[in-house]
């Protein structure tokens, strides 16, 4: 017998457009406020403590190129959030999708082995954009 485990807090009937919304409010300010212009965003305590970047690093740069159209740009100042983006954009599908028809969220894609998958993805890209060899994958 399998269980079918549901997130029972996304059954709000508002709350995937009010997280849509708070997306294309911050993806308007990144493309209105440039991120590679220094002193209007917070350096990243990562990069600010070790000098090494981590796995989000350049992320807002790459939402700023996107919002203007320059889609190889976006990729290089980070591939891993780049092309993690169409999966988000699917959960969100899916979420909208189950609560526009009043169904519980099912966890379906976000098996464990998923998760497992994309973290050790996340961490290899973390090392290898901070080696000399991986310099590409810098922003």
């Amino acid at each position: 017998m399998t269980t079918v485990r549901t997130f029972r807090g996304s059954q709000s009937r508002w709350a995937p457009y009010a997280v849509l919304a708070a997306v294309a409010g911050a993806a308007g300010y990144l493309a209105l406020v440039d991120p590679s212009r220094p002193g209007h965003y917070p350096t990243c305590p990562f990069y600010g403590l070790t000098g090494y970047y981590c796995p989000g690093c350049g992320s807002l740069r790459m939402i700023h190129a996107l919002t203007h159209g320059h889609v190889a740009e976006a990729f290089g100042r980070n591939a891993l959030t780049f092309v993690t983006l169409p999966f988000l954009a699917y959960l969100w599908v899916r979420w909208a999708v189950a609560v526009r028809r009043g169904r519980p969220l099912r966890a379906g894609v976000l098996r464990p082995w998923v998760i497992i998958i994309f973290s050790v993805v996340a961490t290899v890209f973390w090392v290898v954009r901070n080696l000399p060899a991986g310099h590409a994958l810098a922003p």
